[in-house]
């Protein structure tokens, strides 16, 4: 039985996913979490094979998740689905250790087989994701700009996007002031753009934060 996690902040959308879960042969849930640190207690117990993930969280973004269940477990699959299309975030995920990235439009029986495929140790890559991968084969030319942030400066942009103090995010990401400072400056640089409402205003026009 492969043995799944469901982090979803919604406990409908958790309800339907289990329900479908248990009407497959070989799967099974043992877990869920409605954000990202009960997401991480449960990694902490080491008892589940996939977790599903889904990017929008109350107590912090998708993104911070990952990247504190991957430093705890690097070899858990985690398969990120999200209400967000694939070309706002999947290649992005991707690169920071997430194994597949789903849109919730999708079909579940996409769901069961995106599972099947992580579970044994693969990628899961839909049509539409692998075009954006080929497309920053290709030169990355066309690529808009946070596609070629860091994953740490990538994590610093949402939190600034959303409107956090360097001082909090220093805190809650256990790293300096004046680091926090530098990734701010990088990414302005990167993405050159002048302030904190100009991130905000890029975020919400692409769709990376609601």
């Amino acid at each position: 039985m492969i043995r799944i996690a469901i982090v979803d902040d919604h406990a409908i959308v958790r309800a339907g996913l289990r329900q479908y879960f248990s009407e497959q042969v070989d799967l099974t849930v043992v877990g869920e979490a409605s954000t990202g640190r009960e997401a991480l207690d449960i990694v902490r117990k080491g008892d589940v094979d996939v977790m599903l993930m889904d990017l929008s969280m109350p107590d912090q973004s998708g993104v911070d998740a990952l990247a504190a269940i991957k430093a705890r477990a690097p070899d858990l699959p985690v398969l990120i689905l999200s209400g967000f299309p694939e070309e706002h975030y999947a290649t992005t995920l991707l690169r920071q250790g997430a194994s597949g990235y789903l849109n919730k439009d999708c079909d579940p029986e996409e769901i069961v087989k995106a599972i099947r495929t992580v579970y044994r140790g693969r990628k899961y890559i839909t049509a539409g994701v692998a075009e954006l991968l080929a497309d920053g084969l290709g030169g990355g030319g066309d690529k808009p700009p946070h596609e070629h942030l860091s994953e740490r400066e990538f994590q610093v942009f949402l939190r600034l996007a959303k409107g956090e103090t360097i001082g909090h995010m220093a805190n809650s990401m256990s790293l300096s002031v004046k680091t926090v400072s530098t990734y701010r400056t990088r990414v302005m640089e990167k993405m050159k753009l002048e302030s904190n409402s100009d991130l905000t205003y890029y975020a919400l026009k692409n769709g990376l934060i609601q």
